[in-house]
């Protein structure tokens, strides 16, 4: 039986299946993209650029019909997926236009001949993706590494095997060369043999920290570049002159955007003790209001979780916290009258270093608040998870923003406003969030060859 299926989150039902692949699908892939790449890689950057200048057109084209395909395979609110591909767009058309300056060789100053360093592809790439934002994971891969001459195989979530297909279908349609592209409905031991083999030159992973570790061990022994982008608990800083009507409303898009399903989301409330009781009672009123909604509704904001099993597991970490002695403000949890991966928000306070829950990722609908006594003990309990991947910091003096932003250890770093993505800014971590960066300008780099051009001849 596959694994690869669509199932309604918000229903239960499933929709369709679609069948795994064999050996012989698995090194077709590798060798069309090894084959494509050797064309690929000397095809005009002008070429390049107005092919994925019509990706981005097909997207926008698209919006509607695929906003509705993600909320059936993976919940994610209509409103909120139509913004996600709004971004692909965006991807696709930032390295359209910026490629060129991006690409460009390094002279070096020498004193005797000349010296410079050329950016060139490197070959057949690896991808996998996960199911929270389907569209976008993939494009801030393939987007770059499309300009960059390389080429892709891609893993593609089981959960959204409709989604992966659609991409083939939408990079054919823009003119993307027979090969350049692959999508596989691989085994995670299929995946291993397509990491080890020869023809492989690079992975990039997004996904959770086990499947970080599974791969990186692999490509390791195969000698083979990663990128991984994995979890993440984020702090969200509230500081004491922090407007906290705004504070509480961009903690609430923080936490709760995408159902709570993102790497980046707002998931440790941090609030100094001058404001805390504001902010907790704001948030809690705010909590209380949202409704649970059809995802195919324009107006909804918090639907289904992904799936029935993602539900349970962040069910079974919330009653953990509970029965080590967590405070529950909002109960929340799977709703049980209803089918389908409903889970209602909860918010726990009163969480300490001696639970488990304070240094796990909760990837769902559940906000914990933070106590601190002031800022320097606010940055304490923001650094003291093994995780590094963003933050946030409320507070209208800008210099102290700076001074908090400084000692935070984290990749990425937002200010007044929940953590987000754009096109030409850099997304990536440190600690157990992973290495590499993907997106802005370090997105292009991660899977290129630096080749430097050593000239001795005397002039």
């Amino acid at each position: 039986m596959s694994e690869y299926k669509v199932t309604n989150p918000a229903t239960g039902e499933v929709e369709a299946s679609y069948p795994t692949a064999n050996e012989q699908d698995i090194q077709q892939a590798i060798t069309k993209a090894d084959d494509a790449y050797q064309d690929w890689r000397d095809v005009s950057l002008s070429e390049r650029s107005a092919l994925l200048h019509k990706i981005a057109d097909i997207y926008i084209e698209r919006q509607d019909e695929l906003a509705n395909m993600i909320a059936i395979e993976m919940g994610k609110p209509v409103a909120q997926g139509k913004g996600e591909l709004a971004l692909v767009a965006e991807i696709y058309r930032y390295y359209a236009d910026n490629a060129e300056q991006l690409l460009a060789s390094n002279q070096i100053n020498v004193d005797e001949g000349s010296a410079f360093v050329e950016k060139l592809p490197v070959g057949a790439l690896f991808g996998i993706m996960p199911w929270n934002y389907p569209h976008y994971q993939v494009a801030r891969f393939a987007a770059p590494n499309f300009m960059a001459g390389n080429t892709i195989i891609l893993k593609h979530a089981p959960q959204c095997p409709k989604t992966a297909e659609v991409i083939v279908e939408i990079l054919k349609d823009a003119g993307l060369p027979d090969g350049v592209y692959n999508n596989v409905f691989a085994t995670n031991d299929q995946a291993a043999t397509i990491i080890e083999d020869s023809r492989i030159q690079g992975i990039s992973l997004t996904g959770s920290e086990r499947a970080g570790q599974a791969v990186a061990k692999i490509a390791g022994g195969a000698l083979k570049k990663v990128v991984l982008e994995l979890g993440g608990s984020d702090a969200f800083i509230v500081a004491a002159d922090a407007d906290i009507e705004q504070a509480v409303a961009d903690a609430i898009t923080g936490r709760f955007g995408n159902t709570g399903q993102a790497c980046n989301a707002a998931k440790r409330l941090i609030v100094v003790e001058a404001v805390y009781d504001k902010f907790v009672q704001g948030f809690a009123d705010a909590v209380r209001a949202m409704t649970l909604s059809d995802p195919l509704d324009q107006t909804t904001f918090i639907g289904p979780m992904s799936s029935k099993s993602a539900a349970v597991n962040l069910q079974k970490q919330l009653d953990e916290a509970i029965k080590a002695g967590a405070t529950v403000l909002i109960e929340g949890g799977i709703v049980k009258d209803k089918p389908g991966a409903w889970f209602a928000p909860a918010v726990l306070t009163n969480v300490d270093n001696t639970m488990a829950v304070y240094s796990e990722e909760l990837f769902g609908p559940v906000a914990v608040i933070y106590k601190a006594r002031d800022v320097a003990d606010a940055i304490k309990i923001a650094n003291d998870v093994p995780f590094g991947l963003g933050a946030s910091i409320q507070t209208k003096d800008s210099e102290l923003a700076a001074e908090i932003a400084d000692q935070l250890e984290v990749g990425m770093v937002t200010i007044n406003a929940p953590s987000g993505t754009e096109a030409n800014t850099p997304f990536g971590g440190v600690k157990r969030s992973g290495f590499g960066r993907e997106l802005g300008t370090l997105g292009i780099t991660e899977f290129l060859n630096y080749k430097l051009i050593r000239n001795k001849t005397s002039a």
